[in-house]
């Protein structure tokens, strides 16, 4: 009951906002092994639904809430902005925004899946990892091996219109790779690319998740840092005009300015 009232709120208000932090002293201790043993529990528990292909869209929202509930239990604070933006929009969206650690990969299913169906566009290397690699091939995503710029053009673009024909959404980080900072001249063009081929709506999001850091041995097993929120910001649907050039200067001007604004 706890997790289905979390799911509205997350989901139909204007601005989610942690309202019970976690307060146990071993929270406050040692957030980041207290978390990522939650973490590992509740993707062991999704790689076995999904081994058995049984991991279904709605399993995939409750593994996505159960880490946003696992964050906050550690006292990590969520400020999650417009996550409505998209649910008035009676078709399939391409979701473009920064990508700044894992954690959003793990927190944007059960904010968008619960209205429509999503995939993301993800690099090869992560289909292999242990547990992990089989949770994400159960939800169809688009693979790129980020060697060949040009192949993984054609790939998204191809695969991505399948997607977006077939009803699904598309979520694509249009970055080289993580990072904390914001690098307009790193950030390509390719959902709006998408977008206008599948002459689909562009949703917009920022977000701030440096929270769940960056590890030094492995990237994705960073420190948890409770004192950095959590912030998440929709923005209006973009439809693409022309060459796409003047929506994806929007994008970069929205990510840009919130960005700024958290600092």
């Amino acid at each position: 009951m706890l997790l289905a009232i979390t799911l509205n709120c997350l989901t139909t208000q204007k601005i989610y906002r942690t309202t019970n932090p976690g307060t146990s002293w071993f929270a406050r201790k040692a957030p980041t092994p207290i978390f990522y043993a939650k973490m590992l529990l509740v993707v062991f528990k999704a790689s076995r639904l999904a081994q058995k292909g049984l991991y279904s869209g709605e399993k995939w929202v409750q593994s996505s809430l159960d880490i946003v509930k696992a964050l906050e239990s550690v006292n990590v604070n969520f400020e999650i902005q417009n996550v409505t933006a998209s649910h008035k929009i009676d078709a399939p969206c391409v979701f473009v925004g920064n990508h700044m650690s894992i954690l959003e990969t793990f927190v944007l299913p059960c904010l968008i899946q619960p209205y429509r169906d999503i995939t993301f566009v993800v690099k090869e290397s992560l289909m292999t990892y242990p547990f992990f690699g089989p949770v994400l091939r159960s939800r169809d995503p688009i693979v790129v091996g980020r060697v060949n710029p040009r192949e993984d053009l054609r790939m998204v673009l191809e695969e991505g219109q399948k997607r977006l024909s077939n009803n699904v959404s598309v979520i694509i980080f249009p970055q080289t790779t993580r990072s904390i900072d914001f690098d307009a001249k790193n950030f390509n063009t390719l959902g709006v690319k998408l977008a206008k081929r599948a002459k689909a709506p562009v949703i917009p999001f920022a977000l701030k998740t440096d929270a769940w850091g960056l590890g030094k041995r492995f990237k994705d097993f960073g420190k948890i840092s409770p004192a950095k929120p959590v912030r998440i910001c929709f923005g209006a649907p973009l439809h693409i005009k022309a060459s796409g050039k003047e929506e994806h200067n929007i994008i970069v001007k929205f990510i840009s300015e919130k960005l700024n604004d958290w600092c």
